[in-house]
């Protein structure tokens, strides 16, 4: 490879957010791209999953990806996809009513998937893709 080719990348680690439950980083920004890795509702003061189901789990989750990107300058505002993976789609529901308050305007792409297990027995996990710096939208013509 061309050493033309060079890319800068950041390992993001912060303690306002749940840590890893595995050998993996929380995020890793390279030049302005952030990839969050899948976060739960874990709680980063406590290391543990918070109580109550997916709705609570939902918001921990997001939060955790907000100080994610908090501690590198960005907001939930540069987030351009995220994709969400659950235990049981039949609350889906209860999940997108927790995720849309985090999400008013300029929604991120999003998938999301019926898994059979996650770690911790979460109910709810989500990654995401932000881009970091200044979005400006434009209309297509």
């Amino acid at each position: 490879m061309s050493d033309e080719l060079t890319n800068r990348r950041l390992i993001v680690e912060t303690p306002n957010a749940a840590g890893a439950v595995g050998p993996y980083s929380q995020a890793v920004l390279i030049n302005n791209v952030m990839y969050i890795s899948g976060t739960m509702g874990i709680n980063p003061k406590t290391n543990e999953l918070v109580k109550g189901g997916v709705q609570p789990e939902t918001k921990q989750a997001l939060d955790n990806i907000k100080a994610i990107l908090e501690s590198v300058g960005g907001s939930l505002s540069n987030i351009v996809k995220c994709t969400v993976l659950m235990t049981d789609l039949k609350q889906f529901k209860q999940m997108n009513d927790i995720y849309q308050t985090y999400f008013k305007s300029e929604h991120p792409a999003r998938a999301a998937y019926q898994v059979v297990k996650l770690p911790k027995d979460s109910n709810v996990e989500i990654e995401a893709i932000a881009v970091m710096g200044k979005i400006e939208d434009y209309e297509a013509v």
